[in-house]
């Protein structure tokens, strides 16, 4: 190991060092605090106050002090029920949904209780006063949504969330590819662009599930299109139980798993092993599923532990390997071309989470490890590429919190050291002599330290402000400041909730580049391999939020310009990605959000739509380009579609069964080059299910019911043109024991 880079590890260790002695609360935790008040409006002391997760054996107690106040810190986001009991009073519960960076105040009333004892049940909160806006997707979605728990899907994000769409097998959240996903509030570093098509996280390990979109806290700037929050089975599902899931379909797919937990007062278990295989993996070039086959197998772990009141430790740990055959259209296939990708992922996140009184410490170190291999095999009078590719991350993350009455504000460091490996090889399929290769050994830093307060001035009112300094050290170095400000109003009189931001992102580049016999071959071509910059996004927006009925209702406007816009490009028709930059871009949108309560006792629905512009100007300002000359003013990115609507709807039947469906509507993406674009398109799911017992439950699951293939978009990315998935039918049985 080089001397700098010796240095560079010390320096991120001293840093995590220092900043672990502050006291501080990772992102996927929230608050609850409220006042129990009797029918005077009086507080009452000593009350008895528990906060008891809707669908698992999670609960946390608190006590009234002398003013009727309580606060409960550390909770995980999801739905949760708080009861509060009193001498002389009814029992009170209310629904109270925790999401991550709040701080809910709610007031309970007691009533004086009668001969015949009653629970008093309380009226659900008003909207949030977050700025950010959010979507809150549980397991009971996941497994009622058509398809939306195989391993390879990735609509538990798509069917809730506005603006999210799949093309080219990569996830597109507001008009950007670049998302950042944590587990247990700890992020999975990955500075790679759009390298990967394999899973990180199978849906079937997912306890709760928080999408972010935008005016983010100063806590995150990583990847920052997309935040995605998850909270993972613990254990509290189970006791001393394990459920089999298998499944069968189309194409001989099937997506499997055991898992198995158990739960006591201080400790959780859970534990997963998966398995899927499918004769349709990746999307195909035409509507023929061709050379397509995909396997993957994974195991997952999250565990934690309360040695006291104070302190819990926390770990989430995985290992994946997916294989795919990249599809072919007849040509290819006829030819003999076979080619693969290959990917591996592994990550383990440990977490301490330390309380002192109103202060939360949190302090997490990671290691992720990342593979993506293109293997070119087959074929004749062809280049074959060959693209290895493994990154090592290995650092921490230290947050402080600190509750009062009227604000929240914290602190913390984010950092890690990063290892790259890559080889790339274009070989000649008619003449040894013309192949090229690489192989390159890289490495990169990033450290990260953020200031934040939340201040309620009055109710009803939330003012946010803060910062975020990013170093980053590659093939560039880089500095930024990232300066956030936003503020919420709730309309005196009505349940609806104004909101605005304006804040700026830092995004460090990838350490891919180009050497050697490949870039004099690029040279003489008349190309060139650019240093690859950060991106700089600059993003305002304001929207309304309403709890209406029992409806959570969401009206949002973005807008945000990007310096150094990620983008790539792809080698011939291959999933080989050279990333890019381009100068500029301007992508703005208005989004609609609706999610119904449980209308009368047994349907539910939701819709998420998106009306956007994703656009781009100048230059190609890193990475590969032959340096033309841009054309002037914007021009509109392959992935622009113009309106993105997704309708689901899940209703209970009698004998505890159930339907589920879903609407998909597309305006049609970029045609090529623009300015005209494909047309649009409606695809349909559907779901049945039913439960026999607590044991058994059958899933009857059908995507894309019409069995449509519309080509959905023929950008230059991922092998050329795509298809629009085909329909499958899926049919799951789950099976439920002790052990």
């Amino acid at each position: 190991m080089s001397a700098w880079v010796q240095s560079q590890l010390a320096a991120v260790g001293a840093a995590l060092v220092c900043v672990s002695a502050l006291p501080a609360a990772a992102s996927v935790f929230g608050d609850v605090r409220g006042q129990v008040l009797d029918p005077q409006s009086r507080p009452i002391p000593q009350a008895k106050v528990r906060v008891s997760a809707a669908g698992s054996g999670f609960a946390r107690d608190a006590e009234t002090d002398s003013a009727g106040a309580f606060r409960l810190r550390a909770i995980p986001l999801g739905e949760y029920v708080l009861k509060v009991e009193a001498q002389g009073f009814a029992k009170a519960e209310r629904s109270v949904t925790v999401v991550t960076d709040s701080a809910p105040l709610v007031q309970v009333r007691m009533v004086i209780a009668t001969l015949t004892e009653a629970t008093e049940v309380v009226a659900p909160a008003v909207a949030s006063d977050a700025v950010t806006p959010r979507a809150l997707v549980d397991k009971e979605d996941i497994r009622t949504a058509p398809g939306a728990d195989r391993t390879n899907s990735l609509a538990m994000i798509t069917n809730f969330t506005p603006g999210a769409c799949m093309t080219h097998d990569q996830l597109h959240v507001r008009g950007g590819h670049q998302v950042s996903w944590l587990v247990d509030g700890v992020p999975i570093p990955n500075t790679n662009i759009a390298s990967n098509v394999g899973p990180q996280i199978d849906p079937k390990d997912v306890d709760f599930l928080e999408v972010q979109r935008g005016a983010y806290s100063a806590e995150f700037g990583d990847r920052t299109y997309g935040v995605f929050n998850v909270v993972p089975r613990s254990g509290f599902d189970y006791d001393k139980e394990a459920e089999l899931v298998a499944s069968f379909g189309t194409f001989g797919q099937t997506n499997d798993q055991l898992r198995l937990g158990g739960h006591s007062e201080r400790t959780a278990y859970y534990v997963s092993l998966s398995g899927t295989s499918s004769g349709f993996g990746l999307a195909t070039p035409t509507p023929e599923v061709l050379h397509d086959q995909a396997q993957g197998l994974g195991v997952f772990t999250s565990l934690s532990y309360r040695p006291s009141d104070r302190d819990e430790l926390r770990l989430a740990a995985s290992a994946r390997g997916d294989n795919y055959e990249v599809p072919n259209d007849s040509v290819s296939q006829a030819d003999g071309v076979a080619d693969l990708q290959h990917e591996r992922d592994a990550f383990v996140n440990l977490s301490w989470v330390h309380q002192t009184g109103n202060s939360l410490l949190t302090v997490s170190p990671f290691y992720h490890f990342n593979r993506s291999d293109y293997l070119g095999a087959g074929g004749t009078d062809r280049v074959v590429p060959t693209d290895k590719h493994d990154s090592h991350y290995v650092g921490g993350q230290v947050v402080f919190s600190q509750l009062g009455s009227r604000n929240r504000w914290k602190a913390g460091f984010y950092g890690f050291y990063q290892h790259d490996d890559s080889s790339l090889a274009l070989a000649s399929s008619d003449d040894e002599s013309q192949n090229l290769g690489q192989a390159q050994s890289l490495d990169g830093n990033l450290e990260a330290v953020f200031l934040e307060d939340q201040w309620k001035p009055a109710d009803g009112v939330l003012l946010t402000g803060g910062v975020r300094y990013t170093h980053f050290g590659g093939q560039v170095r880089e500095d930024n400041w990232s300066p956030r400000l936003g503020a919420s109003l709730r309309i005196p009189g009505t349940p609806v909730t104004a909101r605005g931001f304006w804040g700026r992102y830092y995004q460090a580049p990838p350490l891919q580049t180009v050497s050697g016999p490949i870039l004099d071959l690029a040279l003489e071509e008349g190309f060139g391999f650019l240093p690859l910059k950060g991106e700089r996004d600059e993003e305002y927006q304001f929207g309304l939020g309403a709890a209406l009925h029992a409806w959570d209702l969401d009206l949002n406007y973005f807008h945000t310009s990007a310096r150094n816009f990620f983008d790539h490009d792809a080698l011939d028709d291959s999933n080989i990605f050279f990333p890019l930059t381009i100068d500029r871009a301007r992508i703005r949108g208005l989004e609609l959000m609706a999610r119904s309560p449980l209308v009368g006792g047994r349907a539910r629905f939701n819709v998420a739509y998106s009306y956007q512009f994703a656009e781009g100007a100048g230059a190609v300002t890193g990475g590969l380009t032959d340096f033309s000359p841009p054309d002037e003013g914007y021009f509109y990115l392959d992935h622009d579609q113009r309106h993105t609507l997704n309708v689901g709807f899940s209703i209970k039947l009698p004998a505890t069964s159930y339907v589920s469906g879903a609407v998909h509507y597309g305006s049609g993406f970029l045609d090529g080059e623009g300015p005209g674009h494909l047309p649009g398109h409606v695809v349909f799911d559907l779901g049945l299910g039913k439960s026999f017992g607590k044991a058994w439950n059958v899933d009857l699951h059908a995507t894309n019911v019409g069995d449509q293939r519309f080509l959905l978009d023929n950008s230059q990315t991922f092998g050329g043109t795509h298809y629009v998935d085909p329909g499958q039918v899926m049919v799951r049985v789950a099976y439920r024991f002790h052990y």
